[in-house]
């Protein structure tokens, strides 16, 4: 009997390229759970994840599913994955889905978070999760930047794929920037992201806040349709996908 197994996993994104196959590597996420799942079933087991995750970019509440053919509780099943799956990757949960649960297509949102750090030292212990700056931005022109590409907009400025062939409008319904002691996080929420959508909004956010762009040029950014007018993209190891809307 086959039964479809829905996984939320934390992992830590710096040693790993993504989470898509790569052809000359095996340090993907994707790969590392179907080689588990692979072994525990003895057939090949295809993951199906929720999206692409850049190279360096970590998450905490990625959705996967895969189709086992197996009965096995998935108390069993996540505790089995979790010895064999290296320290930097973790099944939270594992739950049977229904049997037309698809972690991609059934997708209505998700929450992406972006952190830099201010402080006027190194942060040794956080390095490989944050985007160390050397510049102090500005949180309230940011914040009024950010108010501009609140809504249901053409985001292909924001785009990093000039090949992307499909609709490039997406709703983005929540752009919230908080600065707590020497760290700014950019809290992004919408019903999809763009390759690298949300690196190059922040990278675009933080030449605001070092005054180098205008809040009030979004709009014609925005407008414009162009990658190449936009700012700079942000470095992966910053970004951290926090949840998925089912």
């Amino acid at each position: 009997m086959s039964n479809n197994y829905k996984f939320t996993l934390t992992y830590d994104g710096s040693r790993f390229f993504g989470w898509e196959h790569q052809p000359n590597t095996d340090l993907t996420i994707q790969g590392k759970l179907e080689a588990v799942l692979s072994k525990m079933t003895d057939k090949n087991v295809e993951v199906i994840g929720c999206g692409r995750t850049d190279a360096g970019v970590s998450a905490k509440g990625y959705v996967c599913n895969a189709h086992l053919d197996c009965e096995d509780d998935p108390k069993v099943v996540r505790d089995y994955m979790n010895r064999f799956l290296p320290d930097n990757i973790c099944v939270d949960s594992c739950v049977i889905a229904s049997p037309r649960f698809h972690s991609r297509y059934n997708a209505t949102g998700k929450t992406y978070r972006y952190t830099c750090y201010v402080g006027d030292t190194k942060p040794v212990f956080n390095r490989k999760y944050v985007y160390a700056l050397d510049f102090k931005p500005d949180i309230k022109e940011m914040q009024k930047a950010a108010s501009l590409l609140i809504g249901e907009h053409d985001f292909k400025s924001f785009c990093s794929n000039p090949k992307f062939k499909k609709s490039t409008v997406r709703l983005v319904d929540s752009i919230l920037i908080e600065k707590n002691g020497d760290f700014i996080t950019f809290t992004y929420h919408g019903t999809g992201f763009l390759q690298h959508m949300v690196r190059i909004l922040t990278g675009t956010l933080l030449e605001v806040g070092e005054g180098t762009r205008s809040a009030e040029s979004m709009t014609d950014l925005i407008n414009a349709k162009e990658r190449a007018k936009a700012g700079a993209t942000a470095p992966a190891h910053g970004l951290c996908l926090i949840k998925v809307d089912y």
